[in-house]
């Protein structure tokens, strides 16, 4: 085999070690050329002098060599002719590699067929994996997520394995599902124990060095979250304009645990991307949203938090929200037209002043969720009946 009867090799072909291609080129450089060193992993910043070496059976002068970097030929001031078959080219201060699998340097005879073929790798060894957290859905699995240290770019390669073992016993183990398009998560799908805490920990590697990240000590109870609630329902309260209740289902995946759900609320109007959260629902499945808009359009999600799963001391982790819910309150009466019965409306108009007048009541006296208890309701009738009283001794006062 002669050097013509080589191939050019596009910039970016040259993989690793085990790619065919490149097996292929190192089988061919034996034939007709070597570059050393083969493989290089340097720190930025570092010089680099490879050299060529070209059998000399095959007639070919070092003189008429050159060399390529990514497929751009280098200077000819940066070569150096050892001998009559070896040639030397010194690349200063390297920067980070332009592509993950390294930076192609290649040996070209004076044709510009390939000789031979070196991948540099050059970048930074990884710092410590940093924020490492983990939850589990329905106590069925753990799924964690970490970030990589510093600006997290080293520009070559770098391997994160998610580690774990029991605490004070077990061998351990390394998570192998990293198939969730994050390459900072990784999923354990099962075979978790309960009631026994794990240690955690995730160890970064690359050519240049590894890094382990602090080891995280949590038992699976600890860190439940589920799914969103389901069967969210937003209905109107009556012809009250500007309140919607809203009504949702304890997540089904829990339904046999011993645990105390805590709930949030979201909503937002229908033109609106902001979203106002009801922080204090507590453990009801239903709420009553007051003070909106007459005539509106609004969406609702609710999310769920389980506490005390299993006897669990720690708060767990808040669901997803629920797909948003709509609907819409009614229109203001002052915006409607035309006429009814003049004492149907006249009653419809005085029930509707004392509702308003309760949950008006109501906002000011219950922090949240407007709870309708018979307890409540008492106080207000209370209330309002003093109100009354006071009101007609005003008037008999004025009458006098």
């Amino acid at each position: 085999m002669t050097p013509h009867d080589l191939i050019r090799i596009k910039p970016g072909t040259c993989r690793n070690k085990v790619e065919p291609l490149c097996l292929w080129i190192k089988q061919l450089s034996l034939e007709v050329a070597t570059i050393y060193p083969q493989d290089p992993a340097l720190s930025i910043g570092s010089s680099l002098t490879a050299t060529c070496s070209v059998n000399p059976d095959h007639g070919v002068h070092a003189g008429s060599l050159y060399w390529t970097l990514n497929g751009k030929r280098l200077p000819s001031s940066t070569y150096s002719i050892l001998s009559p078959t070896v040639i030397s080219v010194t690349l200063p201060r390297l920067s980070g590699s332009r592509q993950r699998s390294g930076d192609n340097l290649v040996c070209h005879n004076s044709g510009g067929h390939v000789l031979a073929g070196s991948c540099i790798y050059v970048g930074m060894p990884p710092e410590k994996p940093v924020n490492l957290t983990c939850w589990s859905r329905n106590t069925k699995d753990l799924t964690c997520r970490w970030a990589p240290g510093g600006q997290g770019e080293t520009f070559i390669k770098t391997k994160y394995t998610l580690k774990y073992k029991l605490r004070w016993y077990g061998r351990e183990k390394e998570c192998e599902d990293y198939s969730a398009g994050d390459p900072y998560t990784c999923y354990i799908p099962r075979d978790l124990a309960l009631f026994t805490p794990y240690e955690i920990w995730v160890e970064a590697s690359n050519q240049l060095g590894t890094a382990t990240s602090d080891v995280i000590y949590l038992d699976i109870l600890d860190v439940v979250t589920t799914d969103p609630p389901t069967d969210v329902t937003v209905s109107r309260v009556g012809d009250l304009e500007d309140q919607l209740t809203v009504r949702w289902g304890t997540p089904p995946a829990l339904k046999d645990f011993l645990f105390q759900a805590k709930y949030q609320i979201r909503y937002r109007l229908e033109e609106s991307s902001d979203w106002k959260v009801v922080h204090d629902v507590g453990n009801q499945t239903s709420c009553r949203l007051a003070g909106l808009q007459p005539g509106t359009v609004y969406f609702v999600q609710v999310r769920c938090n389980p506490v005390g799963i299993l006897g669990s001391r720690k708060a767990g982790i808040w669901s997803d929200w629920s797909h948003p819910t709509a609907a819409s309150t009614p229109h203001s009466e002052r915006l409607l037209t035309g006429s009814c019965d003049s004492k149907v409306g006249q009653q419809n108009s005085t029930l509707r002043r004392d509702l308003k007048q309760f949950f008006g009541w109501l906002r000011k006296h219950a922090y949240g969720c407007s709870g309708m208890s018979i307890k409540l309701y008492d106080q207000w009738r209370v209330w309002l009946q003093k109100s009354h009283k006071t009101r007609n001794q005003v008037l008999q006062g004025d009458k006098s």
